[in-house]
């Protein structure tokens, strides 16, 4: 069985899909809001970084959302900086 390569519109339905989607709703309202309004506006790199953050653990991307614990250096991504100052 052959998959077809995924095309860019689809990528980003499925993430805005499962940033929206994670099990814990105040994740599910911020990270989805933050992709919601950007979405269109993604890069292919920026996609990439998204995806990396969305396969986090919810506690672990929630507590540098809420500045608990700090960013650590290979996750600060323009992308997480930019999520970081997101105010729905």
């Amino acid at each position: 069985m052959t998959t077809l390569p995924e095309t860019t519109e689809t990528r980003r339905k499925r993430l805005l899909w499962r940033a929206s989607h994670r099990g814990t709703r105040e994740l599910d309202m911020l990270l989805g809001g933050f992709v919601r309004s950007r979405l269109d506006k993604f890069s292919a790199a920026e996609l990439d970084e998204l995806e990396t953050l969305i396969d986090l653990p919810d506690p672990e991307l929630m507590s540098w959302l809420l500045g608990e614990i700090p960013v650590p250096q290979s996750y600060a991504t323009p992308t997480l900086k930019a999520l970081l100052t997101y105010r729905p």
